[in-house]
Parts: C-alpha cells; sequence; structure tokens
C-alpha cells in the first residue's frame, strides 16, 4: 500500500499535469483569421519579474500566412481573438498591443525578440503550434522550446523549464531583435486594459 505522503505528492503531481484545454468553433476561428502580408517571423515573449529578474513565462507567435499566438498555459483572453489550445488566433495589432500591456506592468517585463524566417518555416511553426494541444501549467518554456526544436535552424534550443535561458539562446542568434517592455501599471489593470480593447473600433 502506499504511504499517505507518497500518494498525496502523487495526486499532486497528477493534477499539476492536467491541461486545460480550450476549442473556439472552427467557424470562429475562420472569421478571425486575417491574412499576414507583412514578412515571416518568429516573435519570442519572456515576462519577466521585476524584483528578480526571473523568467515567469514565454509565448511564441508565428507570423506567416496569417499570424498566430502560442501562449501555452496563458491567461490571456480577449473578445474576437478565439483560442483553441493555447493558440490565439485572429493576432491583429491591437490585440497584439494588449497582449504585451496585459503581461508588462509594475512587477513584470517583457523581452521580444523577433527573427525572420523562410515562409516555409513559418508555415511549418504555424502547422506544429496547431498540433501541440493544451499546455499544463508551469509547462510553458518546454513548450515553446520543444516547437522550436523541430524548426530548421533551431534545433540546438536548450529544453527545459527556464524562460531566461531560451531568451538568452535566442538572442545569441544572428539576426535575433530584441526589446524590452516596462509599464508602472497596477496588476489588478487587466480586465480595464481588455474591456477598453474590446469596446474601442477596429
Amino acid at each position: 500500500m502506499m504511504p499517505l505522503r507518497l500518494a498525496a505528492i502523487a495526486a499532486l503531481l497528477a493534477l499539476a499535469g492536467c491541461a486545460e484545454q480550450s476549442w473556439a468553433p472552427e467557424a470562429e476561428i475562420q472569421q478571425a483569421i486575417r491574412p499576414y502580408e507583412g514578412p515571416t517571423k518568429l516573435t519570442l515573449f519572456t515576462v519577466q519579474s521585476t524584483r528578480s529578474g526571473q523568467g515567469a513565462h514565454s509565448a511564441l507567435m508565428v507570423s506567416g500566412a496569417h499570424r498566430a499566438l502560442f501562449d501555452p498555459a496563458g491567461t490571456f483572453r480577449m473578445p474576437g481573438a478565439p483560442e483553441r489550445n493555447d493558440v490565439i488566433y485572429g493576432v491583429t495589432d491591437r490585440v497584439l498591443s494588449v497582449y504585451i500591456d496585459y503581461h508588462a506592468r509594475e512587477t513584470y517585463d517583457v523581452r521580444i525578440q523577433e527573427v525572420a524566417v523562410s515562409r516555409d518555416t513559418a508555415a511549418l511553426a504555424l502547422q506544429l503550434i496547431q498540433d501541440h494541444g493544451a499546455v499544463p501549467k508551469a509547462h510553458c518554456n518546454i513548450a515553446v522550446t520543444r516547437i522550436l526544436s523541430q524548426l530548421p535552424g533551431f534545433a540546438e534550443v536548450p529544453r527545459g523549464y527556464y524562460p531566461n535561458r531560451t531568451a538568452d539562446w535566442m538572442a545569441r542568434r544572428p539576426g535575433v531583435s530584441g526589446r524590452l517592455v516596462t509599464d508602472d501599471d497596477a496588476d489588478d489593470n487587466h480586465g480595464v486594459l481588455i474591456a477598453a480593447a474590446a469596446a474601442s473600433p477596429g
């Protein structure tokens, strides 16, 4: 018989492994998707604590035939940007701006890194994020690096739980541009941002 303490630990691990699935209807996704005519690229988002500098979250946006944001185990929700298993569709400039503002606040900065890729690589990345499935909490960077490692030129990305390690590796790659977004917004302004964006035209 399993000791009580071990049973409790096993139960907690099982709960931690449960991914929260979301499944927007196909019609809603297709309505949200807009053709993307800009340069094909990957954008890595790393949310970092302003107190410790530690990485708290990773996400990957793919700009290919259309723009989609892989936000594994993320909490961002916005009307007009349907989500299916951690992939957010209909990522317009406004949605992207709100996504960044949602994460950048007095306790967190957002490190943004972009790198140009071929159309074929962008198409593969879009397919991979759509096929991945929902991600358990605390596994965001593992999921992001799993996607990156399957793309041409990114096979050596370090796999693991640490967002900063991935961001630092990305920064050493040729052609990568980066910037840090800071904001002194309070932690509790998330709903205000999204409501204001949803209410504004365009």
